[in-house]
């Protein structure tokens, strides 16, 4: 049988992400919908022949035959570093379009991506209000979170990708892919990315990876994550790479530069969706059939909302899920770099070498020698 192509309209679409994963499946992207300027000049430029709608405000009409609404909507009030305001935070509170729209129009499915953080946020209450008007609009939901790098990417990144139905289950779509997390790796003879977040409580660390990308600062300044390579030194990976490690091509971001500085492209990165993540989501909704769901559904939902639900005969049953649907081979982080990484400035490193010294935080006794040396190298460069 034919694999089905589905019409797509990308809101909130950023650079694109989303969409061209699904184009990767072999679904087509009839509409995109985005505010910022920076990233419109990108889409406009990957995307020539699609209509652009710059506020989804403003946007009445779908075209015609349309088969899903794809939105990885603002996160920025649903994420611990934009101020948790929650789900009718000025940002956030945008989804509100999503649903106006299909009130109107008789959609057949749905999919939003958003930071996992929104599972807990006031006590779920984001996550609620969504099932709640999903259900009110007649759709059948599933969501799980799914980590990026179990996609053949060298970042660990989370999100929380909601799939909603009117014509099926979409839970035999979602929940189509449990593979098993490859055992932890020693970080010895490994690169090591690492971002220090949370004052001194948290430290960002990957072995053979980055953690997850950041958007950055609202003015754009680049936030870059930092790595610990094999040899000793303490770089910051290229823009290009970091356009690599979501998925996108080399210089995917470079049309915005005409609009902006070039730091923003990272905001930019930061906030798009992985494009390997969506692809296979496309990949599941273009199987003609679904699949039987082989798990087992566990309690009620009741309180927090778990790492995976569905919506199982009026109710939200928890489901025991992998982050990881595959498990695809990754290249070495050494190896994935193409372009030459600049070392992580004298500031930079003193600043996070002093939180890593005054805290309980753990790390490998090379990695704060590392850190040392490259300052004393630093400090030799500027003097």
């Amino acid at each position: 049988m034919e694999k089905r192509a589905l019409e797509v309209v990308g809101l909130f679409a950023g650079i694109g992400g989303l969409e061209l994963g699904l184009s990767r499946a072999g679904h087509h992207t009839s509409l995109l919908c985005e505010f910022d300027d920076a990233a419109s000049a990108v889409l406009r430029r990957r995307f020539p022949d699609v209509p652009l709608v710059p506020d989804v405000r403003d946007l009445r009409e779908l075209p015609k035959g349309t088969d899903l609404i794809a939105a990885g909507f603002p996160c920025q009030d649903l994420s611990q570093a934009g101020g948790t305001k929650g789900i009718t935070g000025d940002r956030s509170g945008l989804v509100g379009e999503v649903f106006r729209l299909l009130e109107t129009h008789d959609v057949p499915w749905l999919l939003l991506e958003n930071v996992p953080f929104m599972l807990q946020l006031g006590r779920g209450s984001a996550m609620s209000f969504i099932v709640r008007r999903l259900e009110e609009l007649g759709y059948r939901w599933a969501y799980r979170v799914m980590d990026s790098i179990a996609f053949g990417l060298p970042q660990r990144r989370r999100r929380v990708y909601v799939l909603a139905s009117k014509v099926e289950d979409p839970a035999l779509r979602l929940f189509a892919g449990r593979a098993k997390p490859p055992e932890e790796l020693d970080h010895r003879g490994r690169a090591c990315g690492f971002y220090w977040t949370e004052g001194l409580r948290g430290l960002g660390w990957a072995v053979d990876a980055v953690p997850t990308l950041k958007g950055g600062s609202t003015v754009g300044i680049a936030s870059p994550p930092a790595i610990w390579l094999p040899d000793g030194r303490i770089v910051t990976p290229d823009i290009r790479d970091a356009e690599r490690m979501q998925g996108f091509r080399s210089d995917w971001t470079k049309p915005a530069e005409a609009v902006t500085r070039k730091g923003f492209r990272w905001k930019l990165v930061g906030n798009a969706v992985s494009v390997p993540v969506a692809r296979w989501i496309g990949e599941q909704l273009a199987k003609p059939e679904a699949r039987p769901f082989t798990g087992t559904y566990e309690g009620i939902v009741n309180g927090a909302w778990p790492k995976a639900a569905a919506l199982v005969d009026g109710v939200a049953r928890n489901v025991s899920l992998p982050f990881w649907p595959a498990s695809r081979r990754r290249p070495d982080l050494t190896e994935f770099l193409r372009y030459e990484p600049k070392d992580l400035s004298l500031k930079a490193t003193t600043g996070f070498e002093k939180r890593l010294s005054a805290s309980t935080l753990r790390a490998p006794a090379e990695f704060r020698s590392a850190l040392k040396k490259h300052m004393r190298r630093m400090a030799g460069q500027v003097a």
